[in-house]
């Protein structure tokens, strides 16, 4: 029962500022259970993202993290920043700002409740079980304040929880939806019984791509906790940049950061490599959460054949169907996810606009844009490998 004395919200500039044994504490729902629902709530993750100056305000990323405390207590905390752009995020609200600019206003600064460089749903309205409605209710009361006091244009809540969504909305925040790919295990014995659940062709395909990709000589390896050795972050952080300078521009990370959360969460990681003759030539960066697998960052200095879909897909489904995970998580974009057994799921956000013209319009936008996206979820998952029986 929600009966805490004397609540107070403080805003701390930097995670370190906050004890982690306190902070992780309001990360599980269950705290008995020694894995964090996700590991990028972790203190340690928000820690090795600040100390390698990932996230920095030179970054344009500056740390709130909002800690709400009943009687000396910790009750909930919140993950937040104030942003000056909107890098890094993958809700994109490029229009908004555009469109904010438009009426006179300025949409930067804003303020950001998400993990940096990742997009993984999750809990962000973090709230010690017992003390749910006013841990979500000082944290909601607080943001709404801040964009206040501080003169900021709105504040954001991404990638959070349909629950999140639900008691969000009483609150008057805008809800968004959109999707991405997650590939579901109800409990197979092996690869070759997820095969099954596949049409004939699709089937044929997969199978022919592991065996063609076999074939150039390459070995994989799987590395999880102190089997990760700084050697490999060296060959890791290579492929990294390759993919970063491709697709952003820059790498997002710096090569400390593999380091420290190497360092700090060894058993919350799962690095897949790729050798040849003896060296690295591409790998796969996972994070393990307590029922899933976070697929998160892929590179090479070779390429090869269908190399991309073994170390970034086949080989996440395969230990998570030995592991007895539910769902490996494949990150932002990509349809051709789907021929693999990667199906589209609902992702949602909040938002509140300090300008109430704006906020109003777009509510009406949203509610327009959630019908579309809904239904291209239905003919995505229509169109997809599985057996149509299944």
């Amino acid at each position: 029962m929600d009966k805490p004395l004397d609540i107070k919200v403080i805003a701390y500039q930097a995670i370190k500022e906050i004890p982690a044994e306190e902070w992780d504490a309001c990360t599980r729902s269950d705290p008995s259970h020694e894995r964090a629902i996700d590991p990028f709530t972790k203190h340690s993750f928000l820690l090795a993202l600040e100390e390698s100056k990932s996230t920095s305000p030179e970054a344009g990323w500056v740390p709130i993290h909002l800690v709400v405390t009943g009687g000396g207590d910790f009750i909930s905390v919140m993950p937040l920043y104030v942003k000056f752009n909107s890098m890094g995020e993958f809700i994109f609200d490029y229009s908004w700002a555009q469109e904010y600019q438009h009426i006179g206003e300025s949409y930067y600064p804003k303020l950001l409740s998400a993990i940096p460089f990742t997009p993984a749903s999750g809990q962000r309205f973090l709230v010690k079980p017992g003390h749910e409605s006013i841990g979500f209710s000082a944290l909601v009361q607080a943001l709404k304040s801040i964009i206040k006091g501080q003169s900021l244009s709105s504040a954001h809540i991404n990638f959070c929880t349909p629950e999140e969504v639900e008691h969000g909305q009483e609150y008057g925040l805008l809800h968004r939806t959109g999707y991405q790919y997650r590939w579901t295990n109800p409990g197979y014995g092996d690869f070759d019984q997820f095969l099954n659940e596949l049409s004939s062709r699709k089937r044929r395909n997969i199978r022919r791509e592991r065996k063609n990709l076999h074939a150039f000589g390459g070995k994989i390896k799987l590395l999880s906790g102190n089997q990760i050795q700084e050697h490999h972050w060296d060959s890791f952080w290579l492929f990294y940049q390759e993919t970063g300078t491709r697709k952003w521009g820059y790498p997002y990370l710096t090569r400390e950061f593999f380091s420290l959360v190497g360092e700090s969460m060894a058993d919350d990681i799962l690095l897949i490599l790729c050798e040849k003759d003896g060296n690295p030539i591409a790998g796969a960066l996972n994070f393990i959460g307590r029922d899933r697998l976070f697929g998160r960052y892929w590179g090479c200095t070779e390429y090869h054949d269908f190399l991309h879909f073994e170390l970034c897909y086949y080989q996440a489904m395969d230990y998570a169907i030995q592991h007895g995970l539910k769902h490996v998580e494949a990150g932002a974009g990509g349809h051709h996810k789907l021929a693999r057994g990667y199906l589209p799921f609902e992702t949602h956000s909040l938002h509140w606009i300090g300008h109430q013209g704006f906020h109003q319009a777009l509510d009406k936008f949203l509610k327009k844009e959630e019908k579309l996206v809904v239904e291209e979820i239905e003919q995505l998952t229509l169109s997809g490998p599985f057996k149509k029986e299944y």
